[in-house]
């Protein structure tokens, strides 16, 4: 018998697929306004490190183009992971088929990255154990992109009964109707949207309306909220 993975926390931050191919210009498949929305990744980062969150983070990991991906191919730059998104107590374990992870793994580490050859983190065996098993009260996404990865990761969450929040404006894609109809997607299916300002800050979340909420047309998205 397998025994579940334990963490003490109440909240847990899920960091999608912060990547260098999703947040450098020169890469071509950089989401929308990359540089505002890792300014909020940073933010949330950062106010995890100061309030003990673990985080868990996942990376795209793809053979080359022999499996038809031209991105976050494994050994090269852009599927390194940003510097800004590492904590210094981590944890990283490679894309296999075995669901091998220490059970108190959060004892000795603040941050988890388990690798993935898809966009949703429960076709890849540990990434589908570790957030599977955790129960943590609160799981917080942000990362890239809206539209695959972050949508496929909260839907997970989701199914499984999690308690998700998803931080929009630290969190992006590459199509702007997309983005916007993935986070009203999962608005409706019980995810609560909010923005990096009302979390980090604190303590009461202000929640956003996904039916008027534009990542990228509305400047300060705490204007519409509904709480």
């Amino acid at each position: 018998m397998i025994m579940p993975i334990v963490l003490r926390q109440k909240r847990v931050v899920i960091d999608v697929d912060t990547q260098r191919d999703f947040f450098e210009d020169a890469s071509d498949v950089c989401i929308r306004s990359r540089r505002r929305i890792l300014a909020n990744i940073k933010r949330v980062v950062g106010w995890a490190g100061r309030k003990r969150i673990r985080m868990i983070s996942t990376v795209q990991e793809y053979c080359g183009d022999d499996c038809g991906h031209g991105f976050c191919v494994a050994g090269t730059r852009g599927q390194e992971k940003l510097g800004c998104t590492l904590l210094k107590k981590r944890a990283t374990f490679t894309a296999t088929d075995s669901t091998d992870l220490p059970r108190r793994i959060f004892d000795e580490c603040d941050q988890v990255v388990v690798c993935k050859r898809c966009f949703d983190p429960f076709l890849e065996p540990r990434a589908d154990r570790i957030l599977t098993e955790l129960k943590a009260s609160e799981f917080i996404v942000i990362g890239a992109g809206t539209e695959n990865s972050v949508k496929a990761t909260a839907l997970g969450l989701l199914v499984r009964h999690k308690k998700v929040t998803v931080v929009v404006d630290a969190t992006g894609g590459h199509d702007r109707i997309a983005v916007k109809d993935s986070l009203r997607h999962l608005w409706a299916k019980g995810a609560k949207l909010c923005d990096t300002g009302s979390l980090v800050n604190g303590p009461c979340q202000r929640l956003l309306n996904a039916c008027y909420y534009d990542p990228y047309e509305i400047a300060d998205p705490s204007d519409i909220w509904i709480g």
